[in-house]
């Protein structure tokens, strides 16, 4: 009885962390996912570049939140085919020209649970996310509406 308890806790203990731990990686994953489709979606409907950069980034932000998934993403919007897993996916290609494409990138960084301040850095994740923006064939011009 003795070594059936022992043993129990020495082998559940660890696999509790790990699911833990996975759980909590893929929660975050789902989050930026959610982060990327919806700064995008707020990009697309904006009415300029700035407005549409800036709501972006409250988007992603707002998603992040809602996911329970804390720190500050990092949004990049890299030319169409990018991979936002590269180090560097690059940035600046947004724009609202009519039936344009490019991809937003979303970036934070995860710690895993129960590590605190004595291993911060030395066990953060890094999760990205991404979504493809196009933008509609037939938008209207938003900044300067005809009569």
């Amino acid at each position: 009885m003795i070594e059936f308890v022992g043993l129990s806790i020495v082998l559940l203990i660890p696999f509790v962390y790990l699911f833990l731990s996975v759980f909590a990686v893929q929660k975050s994953a789902f989050g930026v996912t959610q982060a990327a489709r919806e700064a995008g979606r707020a990009f697309a409907t904006a009415d300029s570049e700035t407005q549409g950069a800036d709501r972006a980034r409250l988007a992603a932000e707002l998603a992040l939140r809602d996911q329970g998934v804390s720190g500050e993403p990092q949004i990049h919007f890299a030319p169409a085919g990018a991979d936002c897993g590269a180090g560097n996916p690059g940035d600046g290609a947004e724009t609202l020209e009519p039936g344009a494409s490019f991809v937003i990138c979303v970036r934070t960084v995860v710690a895993l649970p129960g590590t605190g301040a004595l291993f911060a850095g030395i066990t953060d994740v890094t999760v990205n996310g991404q979504f493809t923006v196009v933008i509609d064939q037939f938008r209207a011009n938003r900044q300067n509406p005809e009569p």
